[in-house]
């Protein structure tokens, strides 16, 4: 694979300055694949090798240009900039005060938004994976047709909860039972959506009356739904606050973010040696990034 990759983009092994892998958090089996390969390489090239965070992979997306092979660039006035990460595992707001410097200000207590529209899918009979086909469903609903928790709208926190409104959601399909139809399954979706957006929303919200960022950036598999990515970017508007969003063939999982996050690093100075990197299963971006 790594070979093809070589010959499709042109690039000589000699033009590559280091090789930059993901070596937390995640699965072991995943992550040891990864690490091993890049040590091959590292030894075999004679290249340093970048250590790369998973979240911050994600971060850094929200930079990537749509269809183009660059990336934004922020000027020093861009700082502190406030990274939503929404995705099937993670739901947490991020501090930046600059490059490569992240500080947890808020994150899901239970289960996050990309875990909950999974499951709430299944519930509706969607299957998997769940966001885009609720994103779908609920352009049929309508979204005041239930009313759903807002979780911890009012805590004055960033932290999340989800499993009250996933909860919600269970209680209602069940009420409604076999004689549910297609426009109720429309209606709970819209319903359900709407309670996310505003959940986040209003987070956002306290987010930046605390403090005055100057860059909104926005990705995870979630950050693709459209009703989601809309309401922030009507919010970073109306506090005249630059907005990024991940494009939406970069919004899951991908290799490109790594490769991203891995020019800012090695330009830091942030570089290993083939002996000295390692797979770790958990650890934080912030303990990471130290």
């Amino acid at each position: 694979m790594i070979q093809v990759v070589l010959e499709k983009s042109g690039i000589q092994r000699e033009n590559i300055d280091a090789i930059a892998v993901t070596t937390c958090p995640g699965l072991m089996p995943s992550l040891a694949v990864g690490v091993q390969a890049a040590r091959a390489l590292s030894y075999v090239w004679n290249k340093p090798i970048v250590p790369v965070h998973h979240i911050e992979g994600h971060v850094y997306s929200a930079l990537l240009v749509e269809n183009e092979p660059k990336s934004y660039q922020l000027p020093a006035k861009s700082w502190p900039a406030l990274a939503i990460i929404i995705s099937g595992g993670h739901t947490m707001f991020i501090r930046m005060k600059s490059h490569l410097q992240y500080e947890v200000i808020g994150e899901t207590r239970d289960d996050a938004i990309g875990e909950v529209f999974d499951k709430v899918a299944r519930m509706l009979g969607l299957g998997y994976p769940g966001g885009p086909k609720i994103s779908k469903l609920a352009e049929a609903g309508n979204p005041n047709a239930f009313h759903f928790p807002r979780p911890m709208e009012h805590s004055h926190n960033l932290d999340f909860s989800y499993s009250g409104l996933k909860t919600a959601v269970l209680y209602q399909v069940c009420d409604l039972g076999d004689a549910i139809d297609d426009q109720q399954k429309s209606d709970i979706a819209a319903s359900f959506q709407q309670a996310i957006c505003d959940s986040v929303a209003a987070k956002l919200e306290y987010a930046v009356a605390q403090t005055e960022y100057k860059t909104i950036l926005f990705a995870g598999g979630v950050a693709a739904n459209t009703a989601l990515r809309t309401r922030i970017a009507q919010i970073a508007e109306r506090h005249a606050t630059a907005f990024h969003v991940a494009p939406l063939h970069l919004c899951g999982d991908n290799a490109v973010m790594i490769g991203e996050v891995g020019v800012y690093a090695f330009e830091a100075g942030r570089i290993k040696t083939w002996r000295e990197i390692d797979a770790t299963a958990k650890i934080s971006i912030e303990e990471f990034s130290k």
